[in-house]
């Protein structure tokens, strides 16, 4: 991975978005994102750990993960 990026993955639906596997280092609302991927359903993973989306800062070499809801049965 290239310095000053930050690396974006998306889970499930959220992989056919279209959305950039990385980005560079800043606020998470700053994010040029598709619509829907941060939905209220989806939940965030910040280098592997649940985190919360309000103030959430992305620093270099981070990696941040959309996860959607899932359904079972």
């Amino acid at each position: 991975m290239a310095r000053d990026t930050v690396r974006l993955v998306f889970l499930g639906r959220l992989a056919d978005l279209g959305a950039p596997p990385a980005v560079a280092p800043g606020a998470l609302a700053d994010l040029a994102l598709p619509e829907g991927v941060l939905g209220p359903q989806v939940r965030l993973a910040l280098n592997g750990v649940l985190v919360a989306r309000e103030g959430l800062v992305l620093a270099d070499g981070d990696e941040l993960a959309f996860l959607p809801p899932v359904s079972g049965g």
